[in-house]
């Protein structure tokens, strides 16, 4: 068996055309068009790059893009003062200070910090639970582009056994509260689970979110099973170089799982295009009209 690969590129492209062709309808009928800003402290090179990427897709899809780029020194109560004014700011329908921050300032008191209905990563408390309630709610990005690529890949998802193994606030919690909303049966598993492989094994549906390069092997996986791998791991090289690995030993499970996402190429690229459904909701919602991300 080789399993078939599920292009997260691709399944990213349709989701910003859709994206798209919503902010153009948005501003037709209703003059609005949806604005986020980011906010950058320092200069850590990985989100440089994801920063520069998601301006340039909520550019290409319409939408209005601002960036706030401060020194690694800003002090807390600087940070703070910025999210408050943009809190404040009509034009900004979403905000997103992107981690990791400096470490003399608190992240958990900056993403309170962030007005709820502008929380467009997912991460403010408020969401959290009206996404466990199951109100509706602005959902974490990477564990939405999940389940976005497993419904590509296998339709409906009523019914499945699913295994999640990692238990992060960004992945692993919110990923649960989705799959049961798709009427998954699901095991919340992590480093710590007892007999993990035989945990993995149960699963019609594996995400694996850990953060250890290439620790789910292959003959963990059930035959057939869907494999979404949410790991981005950096290992060196023999020529003293490095690439990019996931969670999953691919070369093996790629020979027992029905499908599978790649790294890179996977879940990656679909973040951005969730960061920007976010902001077209939060608009939206804001502006108490209908989303026609919803029809």
């Amino acid at each position: 068996m080789t399993a078939q690969r599920i292009d997260g590129k691709a399944v990213a492209a349709e989701l910003r055309e859709k994206i798209a062709g919503a902010v153009a309808e948005l501003g037709e009928r209703h003059g609005l068009v949806p604005g986020i800003s980011v906010v950058l402290v320092g200069e850590d090179p990985a989100s440089k790059i994801y920063v520069g990427s998601k301006n340039r897709q909520t550019a290409e899809a319409g939408m209005v893009s601002t960036q706030h780029t401060l020194d690694a020194a800003t002090s807390q109560a600087e940070l703070l003062d910025l999210v408050h004014s943009l809190n404040d700011d009509p034009s900004v329908h979403g905000i997103l200070v992107q981690l990791p921050l400096p470490d003399q300032i608190d992240s958990q008191a900056v993403i309170q910090a962030v007005n709820p209905a502008k929380d467009v990563d997912g991460f403010h408390v408020v969401n959290a639970g009206r996404l466990a309630t199951g109100l509706p709610a602005l959902t974490p990005c990477t564990p939405l582009g999940c389940v976005i690529l497993a419904k590509h890949a296998l339709g409906d998802l009523s019914g499945m056994e699913a295994v999640i193994v990692g238990r992060s606030n960004i992945v692993g919690k919110p990923l649960a509260q989705l799959l049961l909303r798709e009427n998954c049966t699901v095991t919340l598993a992590h480093s710590r689970t007892r007999d993990l492989p035989a945990v993995c094994r149960r699963a019609d549906l594996l995400f694996a979110a850990v953060g250890r390069p290439e620790m789910i092997r292959g003959d963990w996986i059930k035959p057939g099973a869907t494999v979404i791998d949410v790991g981005i791991n950096r290992i060196p090289t023999e020529d003293g170089k490095s690439r990019v690995v996931g969670d999953v030993a691919y070369a093996e499970a790629v020979e027992t799982a029905g499908a599978i996402t790649p790294v890179p190429g996977g879940v990656g690229p679909m973040t951005i295009a969730c960061l920007m459904r976010n902001t077209v909701v939060a608009a939206c919602r804001i502006h108490g009209v209908t989303s026609p991300l919803d029809s």
